[in-house]
């Protein structure tokens, strides 16, 4: 309403201001925003932050008000699957664990592939010189990969593989290729040995490129001498200036998996709209910028040789599988989460004073508790809860500390071969039956 009476003023002080001139010009048009239909909101993975200017570039050409919401990988998937996007299309860096579920084929209207970029495993300089590994012609395996790991030489940061892209497809690069399958893999034929190997060198974990690169900056060295990511995230990364030293990119010879960035539709009365922004994204100007920008691949063979100063030639190589067997996935994120990454040591410090009891604060304490003990069975809050071999401890305050409550997951019963989604065990159960109780127990009193 605000904005509706300063236009009104707005427009009768220029009346005023006008009154007595001759031949006034007419008023300029309005600018495209102002006739543009209504916005198309995208769901976006957080990794295409940097296409942000496509939103102007987008309106100019086509009419289109694109508009951009950035999340998580895993959240924007849940969206999707469960039909909240609230989005008319949807941008991830790949789709193959939502379009593995029917659910989520029926969700996606229409697709289409806007730029490529392959999982690579960026060594710094001088520990690829002495592994031997930067001559161009190297055939580098995976298995080479998981040894060097093993032996304590290659120490990585990666992106959670249980909640990101990047460290998904950078898993099951490894064992698509320990598999030595040349079709795509079960979840039985699950080397678990060579998951084992590989995570031995995983150590800067985290949940998105950025927090990763501020972390990978600030330990390259000792530390970590390895960033596992997609090559434009990587080629970005040595163009900063801000490595102690550069990296030198590997594409393991047997295969990698490659981000192909496809553009969603997801609600078919804007069908129109999403054609005009397809079109848009795949012709020779945004591939172009695309390119040189973010530094991803086009889509389009025929602009490839016009941008091919700024990527590596060995880029692009043979496309590992991909099973479309869900079984895989899910068996793989609850392998890594509940028995092949280090175990979580957690204290909540819990306020118990009075006020807690004011706007509904206690309630949503609790719900919050029983959130982590397994009370959201979506996708996300699978991740969230509690995992085998955790430790977690609640401590509350109010007039004073009390001593904290211990609770310890039980470690799962591994498998001898392969990976698979295990239900609770009765001591699983009970533990998180446990935190729930222990939630539901907290009285507000006192003062803080």
């Amino acid at each position: 309403m605000r904005r509706r009476l300063f236009a009104g003023f707005f427009a009768a002080v220029v009346l005023l201001a006008g009154c007595g001139k001759k031949d006034a010009p007419p008023p300029p048009p309005p600018p495209p925003a102002a006739v543009a239909g209504p916005e198309f909101t995208v769901l976006a993975t957080s990794d295409l932050r940097d296409v942000q200017p496509l939103e102007e570039m987008v309106l100019k050409a086509t009419g289109v008000r694109l508009r951009f919401r950035f999340g998580g990988t895993m959240e924007s998937t849940e969206a999707v699957l469960t039909g909240e996007a609230r989005a008319d299309a949807a941008w991830f860096a790949n789709a193959k664990y939502l379009l593995s579920s029917p659910q989520g084929q029926a969700r996606v209207k229409l697709q289409e592939k806007i730029m490529l970029s392959p999982i690579a495993i960026g060594v710094s300089e001088s520990d690829a010189k002495k592994q031997g590994w930067d001559k161009p012609d190297l055939k580098l395996t995976w298995k080479d990969i998981a040894n060097a790991a093993k032996a304590g030489k290659l120490n990585y940061a990666l992106s959670n593989p249980a909640t990101s892209n990047q460290g998904f497809m950078a898993l099951m690069g490894v064992v698509a290729a320990a598999g030595g399958k040349s079709e795509a893999l079960s979840a039985a034929d699950v080397n678990r040995g060579a998951i084992a190997d590989f995570l031995k060198g995983y150590k800067i974990p985290g949940d998105n490129s950025t927090y990763l690169s501020e972390q990978f900056i600030l330990q390259q060295g000792p530390r970590a001498n390895a960033f596992i990511n997609y090559e434009s995230w990587l080629l970005s990364l040595n163009a900063s200036g801000k490595l102690r030293e550069k990296l030198v990119l590997i594409y393991p010879h047997e295969g990698v998996s490659t981000a192909d960035y496809p553009f969603m539709l997801l609600d078919e009365a804007r069908r129109a709209d999403y054609v005009k922004v397809v079109d848009y994204l795949k012709g020779d100007t945004a591939q172009t910028w695309l390119a040189r920008q973010t530094l991803r691949r086009p889509i389009r063979p025929d602009l490839a040789a016009k941008v091919e100063d700024l990527l590596p030639k060995q880029g692009l190589q043979v496309e590992l599988p991909f099973s479309p067997d869900r079984a895989l996935a899910d068996g793989l994120i609850a392998a890594y989460l509940n028995e092949f990454r280090t175990p979580i040591a957690s204290t909540f410090v819990l306020d118990t004073s009075g006020s807690m009891n004011g706007g509904g604060r206690r309630q949503q304490l609790v719900e919050a508790l029983h959130y982590i003990a397994g009370a959201d069975a979506s996708l996300t809050g699978r991740i969230a809860r509690l995992t085998q071999r955790e430790k977690l401890w609640f401590m509350t305050f109010s007039d004073s500390v009390r001593r904290p409550q211990a609770f310890v997951m039980p470690a799962a019963n591994p498998a001898a071969r392969g990976v698979a989604e295990q239900g609770d065990s009765d001591a699983t159960r009970q533990v998180l039956a446990e935190v729930r109780d222990s939630a539901d127990r907290l009285q507000m009193k006192g003062g803080t």
